[in-house]
């Protein structure tokens, strides 16, 4: 006979089962839990959970904002780590452009030389402060120029040597609008030391000077670091060059035509005395210093270079011989055995200072490109500034005014 106490301890006993049950799918769903689903999504076997992958060191660069000037290097620099190697290639010639890693390792520049609208690849492989090692690869492109300008050099880099009247020249192929700029980007250096400046003589030409003569035996200097350069409305130099020239010694004539002789100074000292011709009142030679452009063994002379042509009164087209040019405008130190008889006495030539057969040899000799020819006593104008070299006719103080750096 089953009591009424033996139903109840059964009763306890069922109701004790279906708690444990609970118990058990409870635990099953903590097993699954969110936290937990990582750790069997890769392998149910351990549950151990996986770390983070490291963050890579950010790489910026001097390009980021768009093309940049390859007149300066390409900019590298690294936070959260350090550079490992940078491979920067040409893209249009494969060709690898150099570089140098600054002793942090956070920073790299290019040495290479680059170009205008030119791209580049850069890989960068660095190492995080774990030890990671990432990589990044990237594009760059530098600026394309309007135009670019050229620096032409008077006298050229064959011609090693000038005499003391030399100006410097730098022609462009293309206009400069800003002067000041661009003068800043040319630099003279002369030993031993001389005080110089720039005269603008026209958007595309410049000269320097030095305040008197160039002092025999000095070594000058003439750079034009323009690569890269903004010359203005969207000009660029082109390219950056070089030069250096020596001064030999000092040849100075003086042409009085007054007295229709030429005295000859050697590094100051007077060694000939010579007869001469200068222009005739209808044609007379320009006054002021004349500075050496060019020497010819002989040339044909054309009066219709300067407007008097055949027809008309006052033509000649003939063969001259040993002929040193000292203006644009037709004037030369050349042999005239046709005045010999006027040499010493009257001015007859078209403006040229003529000499007998003898002393023009002696003079070719002696003179060559840079040499001075002064002429006074002409009646003539002064040599225009932009007449090949009329540099010499403005004093000092007009010479700084052309200047445009302040």
């Amino acid at each position: 006979m089953r009591t009424p106490t033996g139903r109840v301890r059964t009763g306890l006993t069922l109701s004790l089962g279906v708690a444990v049950l609970a118990c058990i799918v409870l635990s099953a769903l903590v097993i699954v839990s969110p936290r937990q689903a990582e750790a069997l999504s890769s392998g149910l076997t351990g549950g151990v959970v996986a770390p983070p992958a490291p963050a890579a060191p950010v790489v910026a660069t001097s390009a980021d904002g768009g093309p940049f000037n390859p007149g300066d290097p390409l900019h590298l620099t690294v936070t959260g780590g350090t550079i490992a190697a940078v491979t920067m290639t040409d893209k249009a010639d494969g060709k690898a452009v150099t570089g140098d890693l600054a002793r942090t390792g956070t920073e790299w520049a290019s040495t290479g030389d680059l170009g205008y609208a030119s791209t580049y690849t850069v890989g960068v492989d660095t190492v995080g402060p774990d030890g990671s090692r990432h990589h990044d690869d990237r594009t760059v492109s530098t600026l394309t120029p309007t135009h670019t300008a050229y620096p032409s050099f008077i006298p050229p880099p064959a011609q090693t040597t000038v005499g003391v009247g030399q100006p410097l020249v730098v022609r462009f192929d293309h206009a400069v609008k800003d002067h000041a700029t661009a003068e800043k980007a040319l630099t003279v250096v002369s030993d031993p030391p001389q005080e110089g400046n720039w005269y603008w003589l026209s958007n595309t030409e410049v000269h320097y000077r030095p305040k008197v003569y160039w002092q025999a035996g000095s070594t000058i200097t003439l750079k034009a670091d323009l690569f890269g350069v903004d010359l203005g409305n969207g000009t660029y130099g082109e390219t950056s060059r070089s030069e250096t020239i020596h001064v030999h010694d000092s040849w100075v004539a003086k042409a009085d035509g007054k007295a229709e002789q030429m005295q000859i100074f050697h590094n100051g000292a007077l060694v000939n005395t010579m007869p001469i011709s200068l222009g005739s009142p209808g044609f007379p030679s320009h006054t002021g210093p004349h500075v050496i452009s060019d020497k010819q063994p002989t040339i044909t002379m054309d009066s219709c270079t300067y407007g008097v042509c055949e027809g008309q009164p006052g033509y000649y087209k003939e063969k001259v011989d040993l002929d040193l040019r000292i203006s644009d405008d037709g004037e030369f130190v050349h042999s005239a055995p046709w005045s010999v008889g006027s040499q010493g006495g009257a001015n007859v030539s078209h403006g040229c200072v003529n000499l007998s057969p003898a002393n023009a040899q002696w003079f070719f000799d002696h003179f060559g490109i840079g040499d001075v020819v002064e002429i006074t006593n002409s009646g003539g104008p002064a040599l225009p500034l932009g007449d090949t070299y009329g540099d010499w006719e403005l004093s000092w103080a007009q010479w700084q005014t052309g200047s445009a750096a302040k």
